[in-house]
């Protein structure tokens, strides 16, 4: 079928993206989400989508101190905003901050797509079980996102806490702002094949910015890079039949 004919048969949702958690990735989702949406339909067809920046510094702000109600109320005051303009779901543009997902979305009416389903959900359709998971030290160490995905069947490792530290550092005073080091990729490659060793299958990158620095073919296993899954999640979610 041609890419135009869809024209008739598919509409599209409005997607309201929560981003700035830092906007260089979110950059990327709005980038992934249009050129994903173009290929399916083909034309000059783009997507349906409403960005809400937050500032990031606020939020990091919240996290350092551990506020961590604060930052459901900032964020859920974002996504109460989008639901008024006309969103029909909520893609929250970070791995982190979906440790407020639930208490985010209390009173809001249309769904979030949580990006640790769509990308256990990825993980398991390539026939795996054991990850490792690279992130912020509060994706690697609190149970939110471990949790989570074990509850999908998967088997979940982190590096160690040296490691732990200089992967989290690396995100936020280097890809947090834009600066792309060789050194740093080294670094991250290390660990990949470390976790390799400890029976890891693939490698989960559970921070947005980590897929600006670490590409498929720095790992001899498969990358799960959770803002491109997230993105195209988000056009599969938002294009529908007419007939739904």
């Amino acid at each position: 079928m041609a890419k135009d004919s869809f024209k008739g048969a598919m509409k599209l949702k409005t997607i309201g993206l929560i981003g700035g958690m830092s906007w260089e990735s979110s950059s990327e989702y709005y980038r992934i989400i249009n050129e994903e949406v173009k290929n399916r339909l083909g034309g000059l067809h783009s997507a349906r989508c409403i960005l809400y920046n937050v500032d990031f510094q606020e939020i990091a702000d919240y996290q350092i101190e551990g506020n961590w109600g604060a930052a459901a109320r900032r964020l859920g005051d974002a996504a109460k905003s989008l639901e008024r303009a006309g969103a029909d779901f909520i893609v929250l543009c970070t791995n982190t901050m979906h440790i407020v997902a639930r208490e985010m979305m209390e009173g809001i009416d249309i769904p979030l797509l949580h990006i640790i389903d769509v990308t256990a959900k990825e993980v398991l359709s390539r026939g795996i079980k054991t990850v490792g998971l690279l992130g912020t030290r509060y994706t690697m160490e609190q149970d939110f996102y471990r949790s989570r995905l074990e509850s999908h069947g998967l088997r979940v490792l982190v590096p160690g806490e040296k490691d732990r530290e200089m992967v989290d550092s690396i995100i936020f005073d280097e890809l947090c702002l834009g600066q792309i080091n060789e050194e740093s990729r080294i670094h991250y490659i290390r660990v990949i094949e470390d976790l390799a060793k400890d029976g890891a299958k693939g490698i989960i990158l559970g921070c947005t910015e980590i897929g600006l620095l670490v590409k498929s073919g720095d790992s001899p296993m498969p990358l799960f890079d959770t803002t491109l899954l997230h993105a195209v999640g988000a056009v599969d979610f938002a294009l529908v039949s007419d007939q739904e």
